[in-house]
């Protein structure tokens, strides 16, 4: 007899004692649309039709002193047969021998702790197991069915006296767990899936009593974003299925990817409605997108795999990752080797379970025939005929297969998809996890047996206070604070062989709880020709040297690359921004290296102009050496006499040590160097145009003391020239030396005038006292210049005044031209201005003042004689 309860407003019929405090009432609205079907031809009345409809179920049942409740997925959809135009019944539809494994890893595992006798002594187990046909509505009514009793679902009541149901095992899908948690954790009944990965079971407010022996979406999902990290994939495609699964862990992997600078081209969600699904704009997505890279996410149902059959051309060169749901249903890559092959998988890692084959293989039609889902299996697979008519009637209709009548003997374990891997594993530590919580609950208690029982059946609300503290033999926590199983992934990578062997190669694992993983990439066979990690890019990777310039506003990973601004680098692979260098270094010509600037300054080794300007300055040097030489050795000569010849050596040395103080200017600054190099030549030249200015006045004073009477005489002699000398020399002496002890020049590296070079240079330290010392050399020439302008027409046979003049006009125009080009400078070329000017004005004098004197000594001897300079005086 099966209950009709339209609308049902339950109260406390029968008040679950046992709980630590009694929940509210639980209101259904509606628990059941869809009853028997009526065997009559006719069509009943209106006004009764939402009487009439049912829903097929799949029952297992085993009595015993706790009894464990267990809703499983083994039908993947449920859908209503129409008869009359009226739905009268809905019957699962897809049954998958691999998930009729778990139910019977279920069943096995019950036996088996029913035997053992260290766990649960004297306490038998029993279950009561549903098919949840993946569909939530169903698995409620399980959970209700399991609660009150056979054939009835009424919250809080039950037909058969006190149910001793101490906790539930399931479901495999995340929709039907929560709907199934929503309900047990009001009663605070322990749960424990064996499949479902929804976050939002994690939270112990809403769900305290739920627990799970897989890993939830987010850690799933995190560790597949790494791994497409890992593998530098950026522009990836997302299929999955259209339910709930699909709808709550898309956007999950969506945000973990962008995290890990992940793009996604496109999400195409797969409608599980029916078995026409392609539509040929998603195949048309997946075959224009340059996304080589495709994870597969959600539900893996037969519905979806046939909607892999349709698109499986456009998926041969792509590179599909798999997370659990689909690496756990290996039997896929027989009918998609193509698509499949070179896959990587996220499956979880195996659990230890025993060997169950000859278990497995005892069930047979013939063997167990009341067992109709195992009925329908065989006649999804075989055509077989089942002993029920109305199941063979129904699934005709559906199927609209041809039945015949099988020997009974086929074996479940010779299906292909029930060899695959898939939960069973979990559904077997599941249950002996909930077992040995019973036990460590059972042992608190004291006294008889039956006051155990008692005990278990009042305090089964406190089981997942036991459950939550179960542990390893290594002494290890099961589960997290938040019931998530402690475990890891297998990285698995599928290869199909050319002789039509599939390997299901291990080429990596995880570490959830530190969120890292390894990868063997050698062991990876990919489906690109030269076996290369294939690439999956929206862009070209910018080389170092560049940096990206996003040129979408929805994806970050298309771009162009651009080269880094001068004075920055970018020394990895798709840089977003370039680096400045320090101010001692500089880009290399690729822009993906700082390396030293080149330093800057007059060095003797790799510079041609200090080469000019050694040589020029040693051959000036040594011809003012040879001009002071004829000078010492034909001093006695009149034309060396006439014009102080103490003066003309001490301007010769100034002249000679002036060309020689270049050098102070060349190679790299240092201290010393730098005090030296302006003090030396503003002195020599003051010295120099001292000595000129002295030479000068006393033209003009002998020309003054040759008239009778004169008292000009007083003022010959070289005592009133060497204190004229001695005077303006002090001057700048005495500058250079204020200079040196308040704010001396130094060394530095100019890093702010040139980006690609640094300019070793010599601060110096007050540009007011080098311009005062150039200032006093200035004042000096010019007087100088003046007096002997003045002075040139006086009558001499030789009169020097005219060669100063010209020396003095020399070396005036070289240092007023050398002052702009000298500002305007930078660098060693500024240096190399100064140095210009000091050989230049120092060749003027020397030229000026000597060459005509050595040329009337060495060459015109007759005219160096006192008889031809008094002539010339007379004249």
């Amino acid at each position: 007899m099966t209950a009709i309860l339209p609308y049902v407003y339950s109260p406390l019929v029968q008040p679950n004692t046992n709980l630590g405090s009694e929940p509210p009432a639980l209101e259904v609205k509606q628990i059941l649309r869809r009853l028997p079907i009526s065997k009559s031809q006719n069509p009943p009345p209106a006004c009764d039709l939402h009487l009439v409809r049912t829903i097929e179920d799949y029952e297992y049942f085993q009595d015993g002193d706790v009894i464990i409740g267990g809703v499983f997925t083994v039908n993947y959809f449920m859908n209503g047969l129409n008869r009359y135009k009226i739905i009268h019944t809905y019957i699962c539809l897809r049954p998958v021998p691999k998930n009729y494994k778990d139910l019977l890893t279920f069943r096995f595992a019950i036996e088996e702790i029913n035997q053992d006798q260290t766990i649960l002594p004297n306490i038998s187990l029993g279950y009561h197991i549903y098919d949840s046909c993946s569909d939530s509505k169903k698995a409620v009514k399980s959970v209700l069915q399991i609660l009150s009793g056979p054939r009835m679902t009424v919250p809080n009541y039950s037909c058969s006296g006190q149910r001793n149901v101490a906790g539930f095992i399931g479901d495999q899908g995340s929709a039907t767990t929560v709907s199934m948690t929503q309900i047990l954790a009001i009663y605070r009944y322990s749960q424990i899936s064996y499949g479902a990965t929804n976050y939002v079971l994690n939270d112990r407010n809403l769900y305290p009593t739920f627990y799970r022996t897989v890993l939830s979406a987010r850690i799933t999902y995190l560790m597949i974003a790494m791994m497409i990290n890992f593998f530098k994939w950026t522009w990836v495609g997302i299929i999955s299925s259209d339910d709930n699964s699909g709808n709550e862990e898309t956007p999950i992997l969506a945000e973990y990817l962008t995290m890990n600078g992940i793009c996604v081209a496109y999400t195409i969600k797969v409608k599980l409605v029916s078995l026409d699904v392609l539509n040929n704009n998603e195949y048309r997505i997946i075959s224009k997108s340059s996304a080589q890279v495709i994870i597969l996410c959600g539900t893996y149902t037969p519905l979806l795999a046939d909607w892999l059959r349709e698109v499986r051309d456009v998926l041969r060169d792509k590179t599909l990752v798999l997370g659990p749901a689909f690496a756990l249903n290996t039997f896929i890559m027989e009918h998609h080797r193509e698509a499949f092959h070179g896959s990587l998988a996220l499956e979880p890692s195996p659990l230890l379970i025993p060997d169950m084959r000859s278990f497995y293989e005892s069930f047979q039609t013939i063997s167990h025939p009341e067992d109709k889902l195992l009925a329908h299996i065989f006649l999804l697979n075989f055509g077989c005929l089942s002993g029920d008519s109305q199941m063979n009637e129904n699934h005709q209709a559906v199927y609209n297969i041809p039945l015949h009548n099988c020997t009974g003997t086929e074996r479940v374990t010779d299906f292909l998809s029930f060899q695959c891997k898939g939960f069973s594993d979990r559904v077997y530590k599941a249950v002996y996890l909930l077992a040995r919580a019973l036990h460590d609950l059972h042992m608190t208690s004291n006294g008889q047996s039956s006051r155990k029982i008692n005990h278990l059946h009042r305090h089964s609300h406190q089981l997942h206070h036991f459950l939550r503290s179960q542990r390893s033999k290594d002494g290890n926590p099961y589960f997290l604070e938040n019931g998530d199983f402690i475990g890891q992934f297998s990285i698995v990578n599928w290869i199909n062989f050319k002789n039509g062997n599939i390997l299901f190669k291990y080429v990596g694992h995880t570490k959830t709880e530190h969120h890292t993983f390894s990868v063997k990439i050698r062991k990876i066979i990919w489906k690109t020709s030269n076996n290369q990690v294939p690439a999956s890019q929206c862009s070209e990777n910018c080389s170092p040297g560049t940096r990206k310039v996003s040129k979408s506003r929805i994806h970050s990973c298309c771009y162009d690359c651009v080269p880094c601004s001068p004075g920055e680098i970018s020394n990895v692979t798709d840089s977003d921004t370039c680096m400045k260098c320090s101010d001692l270094d500089w880009p290399n010509e690729k822009k993906d290296s700082c390396v030293p600037k080149q330093l800057e300054f007059l060095s003797y080794t790799d510079d041609t102009l200090v080469l000019v300007i050694s040589l020029v300055s040693s051959v000036f040097s040594f011809l003012t050496f040879m001009i002071l030489i004829t000078f010492i050795l034909y001093q006695d000569t009149a034309i060396v006499k006439a014009n102080n010849r103490n003066l003309s050596f001490l301007l010769l040395v100034s002249i000679l040590l002036s060309f020689l103080c270049v050098f102070l200017f060349l190679g790299h600054p240092v201290d010393l160097t730098c005090m030296l190099r302006q003090v030396s030549f503003g002195i020599l030249f003051s010295v120099a145009v001292s000595c000129l200015l002295a030479k000068t006045i006393m033209v003009c004073i002998a020309f003054k003391a040759t008239k009778p009477g004169s008292s000009w005489k007083l003022w010959i002699g070289s005592k009133w020239s060497n204190s004229l000398v001695m005077f303006c020399s002090s001057i700048q002496v005495i500058i250079c030396v204020g200079w040196l002890s308040l704010a001396p020049p130094f060394p530095e590296m100019d890093t702010w005038s040139y980006q690609e070079k640094i300019i070793v240079q010599c601060n110096e330290g007050s540009v007011m006292a080098f311009y005062s010392v150039l200032g006093y050399m200035g004042v000096l020439a010019s007087v100088s210049f003046i007096t002997a302008f003045l002075a040139r027409t006086l009558p001499d046979s030789f009169n020097e005044a005219k060669y100063i003049t010209f020396s003095m006009l020399v070396f005036c125009s070289v240092w007023i031209a050398m002052i702009p080009a000298y500002l305007s400078t930078r660098g060693k070329y500024m240096v190399a201005v100064e140095i210009f000017a000091i050989l230049s004005s120092s060749a003027g004098l020397l030229g000026c003042i000597f060459f005509p004197k050595c040329f009337i000594i060495l060459w015109r001897p007759e005219l160096n004689s006192r008889t031809q300079l008094l002539a010339g005086r007379s004249r």
